[in-house]
């Protein structure tokens, strides 16, 4: 019975040695101050995701402003593909909607060619068309703590018409060593057409 007691005991002990070793690592990741914040405060909330996503839109718009006002689209869209996709981390799925011949970027100057053109051939750069607003309207999240899924629709309004163009579409996100969440995934096409 004794054995049992110590054996059980110990079980206790390194499970909490292993929690107390998981708190430690989450608050050193949250600012490095030791401070013990709850695990909690570390997930990605759909507050973040919204807001990652309107800065992603607000960047489509911004990269068309500037290739028609003369200005550095190009490297607007750079900045945009660094700061917003994963691709410093590892791998990113970037499955673009207007993309047929090559329909994965998976590297940084593939992402790049889709929204300003490059050495794609069939890239003529979506983000150049321009548009005007980029809405999104999402169905669904999946929240696992430190990665995160998005799926619905956008709305991308023509510049020129002011005509909205539906796309489908499902984005993940992973949260990076400085709190910032970057896009793992990001899988858009057109709605179904019967017709077609």
């Amino acid at each position: 019975m004794k054995l049992f007691k110590l054996v059980a005991f110990g079980s206790v002990l390194a499970v909490t040695g292993i929690l107390s070793t998981n708190y430690l690592d989450d608050a050193a990741l949250a600012g490095g101050r030791g401070q013990r914040n709850k695990p909690s405060k570390k997930c990605i909330t759909r507050k973040e995701i919204i807001k990652a996503q309107n800065t992603w839109g607000n960047a489509i718009v911004a990269i068309g402003k500037a290739s028609q006002n003369g200005g550095d689209f190009i490297g607007l869209a750079e900045e945009t593909v660094d700061n917003l996709y994963a691709y410093d981390e590892g791998n990113v799925l970037f499955k673009p909607t207007l993309a047929s011949e090559q329909q994965f970027r998976l590297t940084e100057e593939d992402a790049l060619s889709y929204f300003v053109g490059g050495d794609i051939p069939e890239d003529i750069g979506f983000a150049l068309r321009p548009w005007s607003n980029v809405r999104f309207e999402n169905a669904a999240f999946s929240l696992n703590c430190k990665t995160a899924l998005a799926m619905g629709n956008y709305y991308f309004t023509d510049a020129t018409t002011g005509e909205e163009t539906k796309v489908e579409y499902s984005f993940g996100y992973i949260r990076n060593k400085d709190g910032k969440l970057l896009i793992i995934l990001q899988d858009s096409s057109l709605p179904f057409n019967p017709e077609q």
